[in-house]
Parts: structure tokens; sequence; C-alpha cells
């Protein structure tokens, strides 16, 4: 509780201060909307211009991407720990293909798959797939060798090893490659959006984005990003905070 009025009150004095530099007229009105006109942005933006749809087409392709990264990176981590060779291979394909920016692979991404979801999806998996693979086979590397022999003494090996020895022992670990991948997806699928336009299915909040930026509405931009910090929010909160107390915090390996 201490935490969230702390929290309460940074947002409250970020307001305050951000009304005080608009009726100081530093900025012009355009570059920076006032609260009332960002707020009224956002409202018209759900009523009018369909701001619910675009973001439901957004996180629709979030979640398949995530899942898809999600399970690849784990799979592949998994056998990085218990083969060397692939560890190997793993390991520089990780530090290549982590550098790659998902907006560079679009042109290739059109050409390999076309203009449509799939698209989309594979700059999403790309940008989620390589830093949470480090950051559990990091979690991995970083497990006691006591456990490790424990559970080999018990009988486990392969991939019983991997899930009752590795993934608790690392959920640390894993649980913020899974944060760090969730704000990179959001990170690619905005970007690709802008970029790519629309699809054969719909249109995502990066579009609505893109079209307030064309329309100089600045207000309709700031009101889009709130929305975006939202989703953040209720999914730190309402998630990954909901996991990490039910596990590494109720395992005591975190505070």
């Amino acid at each position: 509780m201490k935490e969230a009025r702390i929290q309460i009150v940074f947002v409250i004095c970020f307001l305050a201060a951000w009304q005080i530099l608009y009726q100081m007229q530093i900025f012009p009105e355009l570059m920076f909307p006032s609260l009332k006109s960002v707020g009224s942005g956002l409202i018209d933006g759900f009523k009018n211009d369909g701001l619910m749809t675009y973001t439901l087409y957004s996180m629709s392709l979030i979640v398949k991407g995530l899942a898809i990264g999600i399970i690849l990176a784990f799979v592949f981590s998994s056998i990085a720990v218990v083969s060397k060779i692939f560890h190997a291979i793993y390991h520089l394909v990780v530090s290549i293909c982590d550098l790659l920016p998902g907006v560079a692979l679009i042109p290739l991404a059109i050409l390999w798959f076309g203009i449509g979801e799939a698209t989309i999806i594979f700059i999403v998996v790309h940008s989620i797939i390589w830093p949470m693979s480090r950051s559990i086979m990091d979690g991995f590397n970083s497990v006691s060798k006591i456990y490790i022999e424990s559970g080999r003494n018990i009988g486990l090996k392969g991939l019983s090893l991997v899930t009752g020895v590795y993934l608790p022992a690392a959920f640390t670990h894993v649980l913020s490659g899974m944060r760090v991948g969730w704000a990179r997806a959001w990170r690619g699928l905005i970007s690709v959006e802008m970029i790519f336009g629309t699809t054969g299915s719909g249109a995502g909040i990066g579009w609505f984005i893109f079209m307030k930026r064309t329309n100089v509405d600045i207000a309709g931009v700031f009101a889009s990003l709130i929305v975006i910090i939202i989703i953040g929010i209720i999914i730190e909160y309402g998630v990954f905070h909901v996991i990490e107390r039910n596990t590494v915090k109720k395992w005591g390996m975190a505070r």
C-alpha cells in the first residue's frame, strides 16, 4: 500500500506539472496539448474513432506472438541447457538475432509471408524470442550445481530435469525475460503497424497513432499512448505481479 501511495502521488505530481507547463505556454499548444484536450481525445477515440477496435486487434496479435515466442524461447533454451553443441549454436544465434531490429526485417517478412497478419506476428515473435531466450539461458546457467546433482540423483534427466530443477530455480530470470519480451513485443508491434498500415483482417493501435499524426491530432496521439500505458499497467500488476507473488516471492527467491 505504501508503494501504491507513492506511485499515485507521483502520477498526480506529473499531471500537475504537465498542466502547469501548458498554462505557462512554453511550447505551442499543437505540440503540447492540455490535459483536457488529451482527455477529450481519449473519449472521442473510443466513442467515434474506433480506438477500442484498433486496440483489441493489436492485443490479438500480441497474444498470438507472445504465445509463439514464449514457447519457442522455452523449448530452444531447454534444449540448449541439456546439449552443449546446441547451446553453442543457439547462443550465437541469439547474440546475432537480438541485435537485429524488427523493423529492418519487414521487407524480408513481406517477401516470405506476404502482406497480412503473419508478417506482423513474425516481427512480434522476433522481438520476443531472443531477449527471452537470453534471460532463460542466463537463469539456467546460474542454477547451483547442487540443485542439478540433486535432481540427477533422484532420476531426473533431459526435459524432466529442466522442468523439475532448472525452471523453478531460474524462474526469476524466466519472469524477467517474459517482462522484457512483453515490452519488446509492444515496441515491435507498434513500429510495424505504423509502417505496415492495415491488413486484410484490420488495423491496430499503431495505425491509429499514424493516422492521428497525419491529421496533426497530437491530443489523439497522446490519448492512444495513454491506452498503451494503461494496458501495460494492467498486465504488470494484474499478471506479472500475481505470478511473482505466487511463485518467486512465495518461494523466498525475491523480496
